[in-house]
């Protein structure tokens, strides 16, 4: 969806200077860290906060199978076939990731069959039907809340796709005290990678009296969805990536 469609205004240069910029990273963890660890080689100076943290809620069977390929549209799914590298009938099973980030992720796990879809769950879609023929059989390790129909969209083509909810979001109620001292002492920029963790940074920043100092800010956003929630509150100076990836949505931000 264009962000014109979002009431989105275009985000104006407010950085002038030639210091880092301060930005302001909410994603949860572990992806917080290695975000923040290239944001530094960059210049940058990001603030880690999490709003979201994960909660393992179920468990793959090894045997459960056969299955042509797994699909990931998250690397928090992972977990929950990490332990399962060992083996030769898992470690070069084909796995289709959303994005570059995931692929990456599941890489440094050992697993050698790998491809990434670059994208959103439609280009995944996309890329599991020009890779396999249905009626081919599918694992999809996902969390609770999910953007998108993936199974359903295979499925519909014809696919057998076994859905697994691994893990849960726990959003936080309030902003957490590093979020807050950010928010208070003034911050360039926030990085937002759901639609998700948006609305949390929203309603957290609402809860704890500070939503006009969230919303100050240049926004980040990794799509015109994500975009939405901040857009809606009021949030006026926001970008957008040109590709649903971390690498644009970076590359958005000036150099210091």
């Amino acid at each position: 969806m264009p962000a014109a469609n979002c009431g989105i205004a275009p985000a104006p240069t407010f950085f002038s200077r030639t210091e880092a910029v301060r930005l302001l990273l909410t994603r949860p963890q572990p992806d917080a860290t290695r975000t923040a660890v290239a944001l530094r080689a960059l210049g940058h100076e990001p603030i880690v906060a999490p709003l979201i943290g994960i909660e393992v809620i179920s468990e793959v069977d090894p045997d459960g199978g056969p299955w042509a390929a797994i699909l990931l549209t998250n690397a928090n799914a992972l977990w929950a076939i990490a332990g399962f590298a060992w083996r030769d009938d898992w470690r070069d099973l084909p796995i289709f990731a959303v994005g570059d980030r995931t692929a990456q992720a599941v890489r440094e796990n050992r697993f050698t069959a790998v491809t990434s879809a670059g994208g959103d769950v439609n280009d995944l879609a996309n890329l599991v039907a020009a890779r396999l023929n249905p009626p081919a059989r599918l694992l999809y390790l996902t969390g609770e809340d999910r953007s998108g129909d993936l199974a359903g969209t295979l499925r519909a083509r014809g696919f057998v796709v076994d859905m697994v909810v691994v893990y849960r979001a726990m959003v936080a109620e309030t902003l957490p005290a590093e979020a807050a001292t950010a928010l208070t002492s003034g911050i360039d920029g926030v990085l937002h990678y759901s639609r998700r963790s948006a609305e949390t940074y929203v309603s957290a920043a609402r809860a704890a009296g500070l939503l006009a100092s969230a919303l100050k800010p240049i926004h980040f956003c990794l799509s015109a969805q994500v975009a939405e929630p901040l857009a809606q509150a009021g949030a006026s100076a926001i970008r957008i990536a040109p590709r649903p990836v971390e690498t644009d949505l970076i590359g958005l931000i000036p150099s210091p």
